[in-house]
């Protein structure tokens, strides 16, 4: 990955975007419509979900759909239903060390707090 001719930055895996990781989630049961989506991802805009998706599909990890009636569906491609096997890995980790993770965070913002004083 540090190779200069290896096209890291051009990665489909970002892990640290919130948003695509639990996007792929949200489909792991089947398709959903645009609303469908919003629901389970509380807190996200309209505007972000609509870039989210627009970047899986272009990386080829969800496909759109067009139904009759002006509506539109996503469903996770066979690229994207084989990222579930390594984001359940995430979250089984994530969950084994929860509370490790919580004392981190708190950690980290009590030294931004006392920086800033």
């Amino acid at each position: 990955m540090f190779d200069p001719v290896c096209p890291s930055s051009l990665s489909p895996v970002r892990v640290g975007d919130k948003w695509g990781a639990l996007i792929v989630r949200c489909l792991a049961d089947g398709p959903r419509r645009f609303g469908e989506l919003r629901v389970p991802l509380r807190g996200i805009t309209a505007k972000v979900l609509t870039s989210s998706l627009r970047t899986l599909e272009r990386e080829r990890l969800v496909a759109r759909t067009e139904l009759p009636g002006r509506r539109v569906e996503y469903a996770l491609t066979d690229l994207g239903r084989s990222l579930l096997v390594p984001l359940d890995a995430m979250c089984a980790w994530a969950d084994a060390h929860w509370d490790e993770i919580l004392d981190a965070a708190d950690d980290a913002l009590a030294r931004e707090g006392a920086v800033a004083h």
